[in-house]
């Protein structure tokens, strides 16, 4: 079976082809009811749909962009067109309509900017400030919502109750059985009259409108979950300059003539206009298909929704939002093609096709066998052409119980208890900080056998200080207690400027004064540590931007691991500054800042003794940082890039980020488990070294290795390398990724990936479970990963594992436990038939039995909550067999057992029990039942022995055997 099903339904964890999920979709065979059954699976029709816009969207886009280049070339000897202000708009307060700002936007229109007197022009328009933004407090910006509209994308309308009962009701086997108790109870009333003769057809009705229920409850739940989720999964916040103010808000709250404030890695959260920044190279592929990056900036201002930032910062003024947007039509109708199925649902779509198929043979030969019996019943007393109403009750109740059999045979409920048990897990994940974005990486982390985890923010805390300086070559212990004249007094005058001027020009962060009227530093960590750093010298961060014009700026990326900034300086002249890695900065250098504040060359000493410190924090733990600056040739242009050498060393700082609480034992605790965790960062080695050690990742057999050395290792030398590797310093992310890809195919691994940045997003779509920073995490870095890890903790991860592993055992469980009562309620009612010409097992009890396993035992099973003990064991890996040899023998066994239990109470179960008379047959049924179920009361006992729902479930057990026994 595991062979069949690895072939015909197997399916990857995530970027299946579009023909491995028709596959199995053309496989499924005897579906009761394909609403329910396939509620939770990808809409391929939709998808469609979908890529048909994307295209027409790219046509679009390349068009608006070949019009927007000749308009510029031929843009003076144009004549403006015409505009007319609708009075409504006029009225409310503003000079253009929202349709006008879009056509200008979505179509590149530069004609129609110029028109409006650019971006300027469209910001007087829109009643806003490019410097303060929008003043909430006023009518004005209420009418702007009622003009503009809010930035929200359309909806599918949440479905009622009422929608889930109908959808219960649309079982073809619960039609049928429902057709059959109004003929019963049609020809039960006419033959024995009322109420006597009604209670076969209704005791069915009843039996059916219980199941119906009950499914659409637990159905209609699980919905509500998944809902809770996906409001999670929209919390989207951006920088905003309002009322003067910077300030986080979320992109479904922003409104046309809103500054908002973009970096490396943001979405842009609706279509605007470009009003400043530097090196802004824009990703349109999501919306366009294209992957070749789009500059930004004043000749070319338009920036789309849904697109993102891969160089540079910026501000933007937003024009157009929600529905206006081609983003929000295409996320329209994209969220209508849903999610990919996973692996286990595909998987147990095949084994309920499978077992369907034996139970749809089972029931027609069960009718066959009946039919022959009653015949041959007839056919003995010569009464073969005379039939009675009670031999049409007959024929009518083996055909009730000839589909009851394909509904309880159908184990329906196998894909949806998946669904179950993952949507109880990401609930219970996000109480745990880990917000799951695709259904798979559920049960996928479950398989997780390696961990590649970074450094800062998930081992460490992410609260970064500077706490040792290297300036004019002096190393000095920074403390918040010391006075900043204190740390001035030991440094010249000329190098104290050169410093602030590196630390306040040269950043991606800002400080800034909030809507309280205090101070406050946005940015990055380091970057914020820096800034911290600089203020305690006695800076002023702004006054030093003012005093000097910024140029051009690289911002860092993990791949240069530096940035650098270009200055006009107020008397003339430029001056570059350059901050990143320290042994990159530093083999830029060759000039240094000495103690007495002079630019001298840097001879072998002092490089060495410059090395030795960088070596020195390094060993201690520390983050370091070089920075360097150089006065450029008066010929520097803007389209020129920033030098690398020649160079000016300014400083070297030390930052300090601690080690989680919590992280080494959450290491250990991944080690018992079978899965590696291996530390892949940008920081220096020595660095990299001492916080693996502290974290009980580096061990005495382990190896720590850097980007540049493992990059040239022949394939060979991988092959007996990677292994070994616990520690990768100094990497790039194309590092990350070919780590990642060698530990997936060439030793078959299950990895899982942390990252936070967008040049992590190749390596977290490349793993089979992409983890990325909730805290420190770039909207790239989310939207390729599969978990958002809320608290940026690496003990969150070592939590999802463990529940990953839940969903797989909760699982296999509920499939062990279902097939067993699939085996046996089949057999029980075939073997009957043919040796006694009567099913033991009616109607009625057979929609119990289906009742109990599809929901109540699914909700049991599928909710269980994982142990500590699931961590003692090691991961299933890719290769494991989802029905196991022990659950084979399980299942067998159990069957094995319960199918004597009944056949001795079959045969010999009156004298057993001294039953007699004309009930005695009903009774014996009745024993018959109710030992059934306690059958499957004892079965369930051993799954649930340690759980909080063994009571609650027997209990409702034993309630309905009561019932059934009156």
């Amino acid at each position: 079976m595991e062979s069949y099903l690895q072939e015909n339904f197997g399916v990857k964890p995530k970027h299946s082809s579009t023909e491995a999920l028709e596959k199995w979709r053309n496989l499924c065979g005897v579906v009761k009811n394909p609403k329910r059954r396939f509620r939770f699976t990808a809409n391929l029709s939709k998808r469609y749909e979908a890529a048909a816009m994307r295209k027409t969207n790219q046509e679009k886009l390349r068009i608006a962009v070949l019009v927007s280049k000749a308009a510029i070339q031929f843009l003076l000897g144009v004549t403006p067109s015409d505009y007319n202000v609708p009075e409504e708009v006029k009225a409310a307060g503003f000079q253009v309509c929202a349709e006008e700002l879009g056509s200008i936007t979505e179509g590149h229109d530069v004609k129609k900017l110029k028109f409006h007197g650019g971006v300027t022009g469209i910001a007087e328009k829109l009643s806003t400030s490019i410097s303060d933004g929008l003043t909430s407090n006023t009518d004005l910006f209420n009418r702007r919502q009622e003009i503009y509209g809010l930035n929200q994308f359309a909806e599918s309308t949440p479905r009622s109750f009422w929608v889930f009962v109908w959808e219960a009701l649309q079982d073809m086997t619960l039609m049928i059985l429902g057709a059959c108790a109004f003929v019963s109870l049609i020809v039960g009333i006419v033959m024995e009259g009322w109420p006597h003769g009604a209670h076969d057809g209704l005791g069915i009705v009843a039996s059916i409108l219980l199941v119906v229920f009950v499914t659409a409850t637990s159905d209609y739940r699980q919905s509500l979950q998944f809902k809770d989720l996906d409001k999670e999964k929209k919390k989207i916040y951006v920088q905003v300059t309002r009322n003067g103010f910077r300030q986080k808000l979320s992109i479904y709250d922003l409104l046309p003539g809103d500054i908002v404030h973009l970096g490396i890695g943001d979405q842009v959260p609706a279509d605007g206009l470009f009003v400043s920044g530097f090196s802004v190279l824009i990703d349109e592929s999501s919306l366009t298909g294209e992957s070749e990056p789009v500059m930004v900036n004043e000749e070319n201002p338009f920036m789309l929704s849904g697109t993102k930032l891969q160089d540079g910062s910026c501000k933007m003024m937003v024009t157009t939002v929600g529905m206006r947007t081609q983003w929000g039509k295409l996320m329209a109708t994209l969220s209508e093609g849903g999610d990919d199925e996973t692996p286990l649902q595909v998987k147990l779509n095949g084994v309920a096709t499978i077992i369907g198929k034996g139970g749809l043979f089972f029931a027609v030969v069960t009718f066959a066998v009946l039919v022959q019996g009653l015949l041959s019943h007839k056919l003995g007393e010569g009464s073969i052409w005379s039939w009675s109403g009670d031999d049409a009750l007959k024929l009518l109740e083996y055909f009730a119980v000839a589909v009851t059999i394909v509904v309880v045979a159908v184990p329906e409920g196998l894909p949806l208890a998946v669904t179950l048990s993952l949507a109880f897990a990401m609930k219970k994940m996000m109480n745990d900080k880990a917000l799951v974005r695709h259904l798979a990486a559920c049960e996928t982390m479950g398989s997780a056998s390696s961990i590649c985890s970074d450094k800062t923010g998930t081992l460490t805390t992410n609260h970064m200080t500077v706490v040792k300086s290297c300036i004019c070559m002096n190393i000095k212990e920074v403390s918040k207690t010391d006075s900043a004249s204190s740390l001035c007094s030991e440094i010249p005058d000329s190098a104290v400027q050169l410093l602030l001027q590196s630390i306040f020009t040269n950043t991606g962060g800002e400080v800034v004064v909030n809507k309280d009227g205090k101070r406050e530093i946005l940015g990055t960590p380091t970057e914020t540590a820096l800034l911290e750093f600089g203020l305690s010298l006695g800076g002023d961060f702004q006054a030093e931007r003012q005093t000097s014009k910024i140029v051009k700026v690289e911002p860092f990326n993990s791949s240069k691991k530096r940035m650098g900034v270009v200055l006009e300086l107020p008397g003339g002249g430029l001056r570059a500054h350059s901050k990143g890695a320290s042994e990159i900065v530093l083999s830029g250098c060759d000039k240094v800042v000495n103690s007495t504040g002079e630019v001298v060359p840097l001879d072998e000493e002092s490089l060495n003794h410059l090395k030795l410190t960088i070596d020195q924090f390094a060993n201690e733990a520390l983050r370091t940082l070089c920075l360097a600056f150089m006065e450029l040739e008066t010929g520097f242009s803007p389209e020129n890039p920033i030098p690398v050498s020649g160079y000016t060393l300014i400083a070297i700082v030390g930052i300090k980020d601690p080690v989680r609480p919590g992280v080494k034992e959450s290491v250990a605790v991944c080690r018992s488990a079978g899965i590696t965790v291996r530390m892949v960062t940008g920081d220096n080695i020595n660095t990299a070294k001492a916080i693996a050690r502290e974290c009980g990742i580096l061990t005495d057999d382990g190896i720590a290795i850097e980007g540049p050395v493992f990059r040239e290792k022949t394939t060979e030398e991988l092959m007996e390398l990677i292994p070994k590797i616990q520690v990768m310093a100094r990497s790039s992310p194309l590092d990350k990724h070919t780590l990642v890809k060698h530990l997936r195919t060439t030793f078959d691994e299950v990895v899982a990936v942390t990252g936070d940045g967008t040049n992590d997003a190749p390596a977290l779509h490349e793993a089979d479970i992409g983890l990325a920073m909730g805290i420190a995490g770039t909207e790239v870095a989310k939207e390729s990963a599969d978990v958002i890890i809320l608290d940026d903790n690496f003990s969150t991860i070592a939590t999802v594992a463990k529940w990953g592993r839940s969903v797989y055992i909760n699982i296999q469980k509920f499939v062990q436990f279902q097939l067993t009562v699939n085996i046996v309620a089949l057999i029980v009612n075939f073997s009957s038939a043919c040796l006694t010409g009567s099913a033991p097992l009616t109607a009625v009890q057979l929609l119990w039995v289906n009742m109990i396993m599809d929901t109540l035992g699914a909700l049991a099973l599928a909710t269980e909550p994982p142990t500590d003990e699931l961590m003692k064991r090691p991961p299933v890996g890719k290769r494991g067999n989802f029905i196991s040899n022990v659950m084979w023998r399980n299942i067998l066994g159990q069957s094995l057992y319960q199918f004597m239990v009944i056949s001795l109470l079959q045969a010999k179960g009156k004298a057993i029990f001294w039953l007699d008379g004309p009930d005695s047959t009903l009774v014996l049924n009745t024993l018959i039942f109710n030992s059934f179920v306690f059958c499957q009361v004892n079965f369930l006992q051993r799954f649930l022995e340690h759980s909080l729902h063994t009571i609650d479930f027997l209990s409702r057990f034993i309630k309905f055997c009561r019932f059934s026994m009156r």
